[in-house]
């Protein structure tokens, strides 16, 4: 590769893979490629509001690639209204602009954990080298490659939860971004908890009020949509409380499939996601205690992925931030563990696991052993993973601030730096 090129790729790779992903979408306009086919809902569920038509039904125009045609919306109301300007682009120019905000944001996610340079003064860094090959590096995992590949909006919502933690505690604008992101998908409202359980109650209050208006507004805009969501969409539109499809990789997907969708699964795995949620902000809060904001997020994260009725494999998209802090974790530190977690992500999260096990038409439900082991992965290893990363956390004197207390304080102000050496200038003798 030509000097040049890898200068470009260290210093601006979130902006080159835009570039790369918009080319890629305006040659699918001109050739009609299929893509996007979670982006084609969106845009089909935001053209059915906008003219009327029921948006818990058969969407009329979604395009007619194999298996889309099934596929339901599954978001509250005022989330196709959000979506309503992607009605503006045809359907592959519509998975650009998803897929270009997604690389800007997958950008920001990956500087966050490696380098910490967001900070609520504002300043940031150029890229290192090592941020710029965890971006290059995270396109290997599932979750990412699936998130751009079908259009997703998870590496959005992720990042509108990240920059509400890390960057806007107790501002004006502290919970909004939250409660917009609960507001387009139900599962970032446990973080609404979090904010409670780390001391931000008027960010939680800013949270919930900027949930409940949104959708407000979907209800009085689509007050019929509104009922069909509250009375089956919410739950019904990808069978929530039975789905066993390997693609689900929550702790309600593995008790479906342990259990051959038994009655009982679905009432079992909500109270174990209640008690994962519990011990999960327990963890939290103390690790939020010792400074450990970016920490304290992921398990809040993770529980919200476990809980979840339905947390599809690129759901799991907590798994980049969490490489990007561990990433951090080997360069401050010889120490074998973050390197052996690091290692263990990258193993896991490629996705080989979901890719040799028989899955679809209840298949799921004749694992053996083996199978079962594989077939769950992200629900086994990424909960080990974040539980051990959690521990270590928690057992390790806080003798100097880690990088995850960078991310969440601001930057010292030069004239605080100035009046610092003045004053050790001045008991010299």
């Amino acid at each position: 590769m030509p000097h040049e090129s890898r200068n470009v790729l260290v210093r601006r790779p979130a902006a080159t893979a835009s570039v790369l992903l918009a080319v890629t979408a305006v040659t699918g306009w001109v050739l009609g490629w299929p893509m996007g086919f979670d982006d084609a809902v969106y845009r089909a569920g935001a053209w059915a509001v906008l003219h009327g038509k029921p948006l818990y039904e058969p969407l009329a125009t979604l395009p007619d690639w194999s298996q889309v045609r099934q596929l339901p919306f599954t978001y509250p109301p005022v989330a196709a209204l959000l979506f309503t300007p992607l009605t503006l682009f045809p359907l592959q120019l519509a998975w650009g602009v998803m897929a270009v905000a997604s690389a800007l944001t997958l950008g920001f996610v990956v500087r966050t954990g490696v380098q910490g340079t967001y900070r609520p003064g504002g300043r940031t860094v150029a890229w290192t080298p090592a941020a710029a090959l965890t971006f290059l590096g995270a396109f290997a995992l599932e979750p990412v490659w699936r998130t751009f590949s079908l259009g997703q909006v998870n590496l959005l919502l992720l990042a509108l939860v990240m920059v509400d933690v890390l960057l806007l505690p107790r501002t004006r604008w502290g919970g909004t971004l939250i409660g917009l992101a609960a507001a387009v998908k139900l599962t970032p409202l446990l973080f609404v908890a979090h904010l409670l359980v780390t001391g931000r109650r008027a960010d939680a209050l800013r949270a919930v009020g900027t949930f409940v208006g949104l959708n407000l507004v979907g209800a009085l805009l689509l007050p019929a949509d509104t009922v069909s969501y509250l009375t089956g969409g919410m739950l019904g539109g990808d069978d929530a409380t039975g789905n066993a499809w390997g693609g689900n990789q929550s702790l309600n997907g593995l008790l479906q499939r342990l259990s051959g969708q038994a009655g009982w699964a679905f009432g079992v795995a909500a109270v174990a996601g209640a008690v994962c949620v519990v011990a999960a902000l327990l963890v939290a809060r103390r690790l939020h205690a010792r400074g450990e904001a970016l920490g304290a997020l992921l398990v809040t994260a993770c529980a919200a992925a476990l809980a979840s009725p339905i947390s599809w494999s690129h759901h799991w998209v907590l798994v980049v931030p969490l490489a990007a802090l561990l990433v951090r974790q080997v360069l401050r530190t010889p120490a074998r563990e973050p390197r052996l977690l690091l290692a263990g992500l990258a193993v896991v999260f490629t996705g080989w696991s979901l890719f040799v096990v028989p899955m679809g038409e209840r298949r799921e439900l004749s694992w053996n052993p083996v199978q079962m082991l594989l077939g769950n992965a992200y629900v086994l290893v990424g909960t080990a993973t974040l539980g051990l990363l959690a521990w270590r956390l928690l057992r390790r004197r806080p003798e100097r601030l880690t990088p995850a207390v960078a991310v969440s304080l601001p930057a010292p102000r030069p004239h605080a730096d100035r009046q610092t050496a003045s004053s050790r200038a001045s008991r010299r003798p």
